[in-house]
């Protein structure tokens, strides 16, 4: 179940509204992983990407998912979500059992070793950012939703996170939630 907030805090989600109209971001559903005075933070969590992590890295260990479309910022650098932040120095908390960035030397091991496995971490290319005060006018003209919810953005089925997102919003969005994403195909 989901809950509307007002406002942006870190751990948050934020709902791309049906007809949002940015290619970026039509249909996502981002996780806040920082936000503050100066702004914000956080990563498109239902947009796989064609790609694997041995296309991007060499010498990494097994990881046979795909890598995520983060956001429009710094597509070209790689982050991560775990839920193995006691474990991996330098990692942020982002709410209870659940962290961003830490060592990627560690995170190499923890795979290597099997101390940490595909559903425990999920890659990003690239993050979505907001300036000062920029977030908060988005959501004042409508374009998100922010909610706190009990999804776990590691191992949530991104095909069906959206749709899910808006069910748990009820009311009209229960009718969006179903509807495609060019209405003239309906």
């Amino acid at each position: 179940m989901s809950t509307q907030i007002e406002k942006p805090a870190k751990g948050l989600f934020l709902i791309a509204e049906p007809f949002l109209g940015d290619p970026s971001f039509e249909r996502s559903v981002i996780l806040l992983t920082d936000h503050h005075h100066d702004g914000s933070v956080g990563f498109v969590l239902n947009r796989p990407l064609d790609l694997k992590m041995e296309q991007v890295l060499d010498a990494f260990p097994d990881y046979s998912r795909h890598l995520y479309y983060g956001g429009p910022v710094q597509q070209n650098n790689l982050y991560y979500l775990h839920n193995k932040g006691e474990l991996i120095a330098d990692s942020v908390e982002i709410s209870p059992g659940l962290f961003w960035s830490g060592s990627i030397s560690a995170v190499k091991e923890m795979l290597t070793t099997g101390l940490m496995t595909e559903d425990n971490i999920k890659f990003f290319l690239g993050y979505s950012g907001w300036g000062k005060d920029q977030l908060e006018g988005e959501i004042k003209e409508n374009s998100w939703r922010l909610v706190k919810s009990e999804v776990d953005p590691i191992t949530t089925d991104p095909k069906t996170l959206w749709k899910k997102m808006l069910i748990d919003l009820g009311g009209d969005y229960l009718l969006w939630a179903n509807s495609p994403s060019d209405p003239i195909l309906n």
